[in-house]
């Protein structure tokens, strides 16, 4: 049962944050939480494991195949700054783990933090049209940007895919497609670095986890982020919102329930 469940939730995650920008842990870590399969540090890595594969790919094809003409000026001074994000947001984790010695409260703080993330980032999307937008081109502001976006992606696993998407609209006129490659570029180089600080810092002995769940989200996630691409490449802006909207509606309601999960 616990494949079945972790397979599934890694292809729909991986389609669904194709189409729409948010990498795939936004949906996959709140989800794993949810049925409560195994500790939050686990869930946390795999989680990251599946978006860095999920991310990689996409940006890859979005890249060679021209499908979205990014601005490399502003997505690259983005990327260093989520590089260097990603390292401390996974420090920052570290910490946090190491203060509390407690997976469920730590838990409970990813939840909250995630369900603050999803509010804000669907108020901003549903107003959007009200609030004036900004068209930013200055590196140093590019990298501050990407290092607080990748921080964020870090510590709660991934997941940082919504505020991305509400970050570039509001600061530099991304179009919701244009936009959705560059957050997944955010979240690429953010969940690299943080993985490559785990392992490098032995925290990697600590992370219990099942090799053939591992193996099987990851071929998954690929399988989803092509079946994500062709769907993205079909559909309009306006039907690309409208996922978005209701994703993070749902998302919201599953991140109420796990915060008050960890609660009990």
């Amino acid at each position: 049962m616990i494949y079945i469940v972790g397979f599934l939730i890694s292809f729909l995650a991986c389609v669904i944050g194709r189409v729409c920008g948010l990498g795939g842990g936004v949906i996959i870590k709140p989800t794993l939480d949810a049925f409560h399969m195994m500790d939050v540090t686990s869930i946390s890595f795999l989680s990251s494991c599946t978006v860095l594969v999920m991310t990689a790919y996409s940006v890859y094809n979005a890249i060679r195949k021209k499908e979205v003409e990014m601005d490399m000026k502003v997505s690259t001074f983005l990327a260093i700054g989520s590089c260097v994000g990603g390292i401390l947001g996974k420090s920052l984790f570290g910490k946090v783990k190491m203060v509390l010695s407690n997976s469920e409260m730590i838990g409970m703080i990813q939840a909250v933090l995630m369900l603050a993330m999803l509010m804000l980032s669907l108020i901003y999307t549903l107003n959007r049209s009200k609030i004036k937008s900004f068209h930013l081109s200055n590196p140093a502001a590019s990298a501050v940007i990407g290092g607080l976006l990748g921080l964020f992606s870090a510590f709660i696993g991934g997941g940082s895919g919504p505020m991305n998407m509400a970050v570039l609209f509001f600061f530099f006129t991304m179009s919701t497609k244009l936009a959705a490659v560059n957050s997944l570029y955010i979240i690429l180089v953010s969940q690299a670095a943080s993985l490559v600080q785990t392992f490098f810092s032995g925290s990697i002995r600590t992370v219990e986890f099942n090799p053939i769940l591992f193996v099987g989200m990851v071929c998954f996630a690929l399988i989803g982020t092509q079946v994500g691409r062709k769907v993205n490449q079909k559909i309009s802006e306006e039907r690309v919102n409208q996922l978005f909207i209701v994703l993070l509606a749902v998302l919201i309601c599953v991140n109420v329930r796990n915060a008050i999960m960890y609660l009990k």
